[in-house]
Formats: C-alpha cells, structure tokens, sequence
C-alpha cells in the first residue's frame, strides 16, 4: 500500500492526519502487516495527556502485544470506539476505519516526516 501524502508519520510508524487544529493518528499499513491479524485494541481514555515518542496505547495480534507511541504531544479528545468491537479494522483500513485516536492541543511536531521520507525510512529497515 502507497503511503498518502497527505498524512505525516513518525519513526515508529504511526501516521498523523491534520484535521484543523486537532489530529487523527493511527498505525501505518507497514506496521499492521509487520504486527499481523490484529485481535484486541487497548484503547486510551479520552482526555488522556500524551507525550511524543511515549506509549499511549497496545495492539494484540496474533504474533505478539506491541506498544503504539505517540507521534505527538497533546489531549486525546476522541478514541475509535470501532476498535474495540473491530480491531482488524486497522488491518483493513490502517488509514481510514481505522484510526486510533484524535488528539488536540498539538505540539512536538517536528520529528514527523513526509510519506517520501517515510517511505525511504522503511526502505532502510528492510535493508537491515
């Protein structure tokens, strides 16, 4: 899956989708197929504070339990509710359905990067 280019991602793979003053976040279709069936969602708690590059939440594949890291700092003010009946949402549509979490009061965006840079990012990791 091409990454949008519209959206910004982190080194952790989550991407980040600017919606007025507030964000969408989710995981990237690189990281939901390197996890694999995703069966549980650990959503956090609207109102939530988040640090950028903290651990605001875990996924549940079948493979293992991973911590997803803020790309950003700020206050969730919205959690995909969708997830926690559907988690493979975010295998299927890892840039639409399924989004984690909405966060607003932003700050700490400068370490995000353009889908190109992502792109070449992953590339580097394959390599690896």
């Amino acid at each position: 899956m091409k990454n949008p280019e519209n959206l910004k991602y982190s080194k952790d793979h989550e991407w980040v989708r600017e919606e007025g003053k507030k964000v969408v976040v989710g995981i990237t279709d690189y990281a939901q197929e390197s996890l694999g069936g995703l069966v549980y969602v650990n959503v956090p708690e609207v109102g939530d504070e988040v640090v950028a590059t903290e651990s605001f939440c875990d996924v549940e594949s079948v493979k293992a339990v991973s911590d997803i890291y803020s790309p950003v700092s700020g206050k969730i003010v919205a959690v995909n509710e969708l997830l926690l009946d559907s988690p493979e949402s975010i295998n299927e549509d890892p840039y639409g359905n399924g989004w984690i979490v909405e966060i607003d009061e932003i700050t700490d965006t400068d370490e995000l990067m353009t889908a190109q840079e992502y792109e070449d990012y992953c590339n580097t990791l394959s390599k690896e």
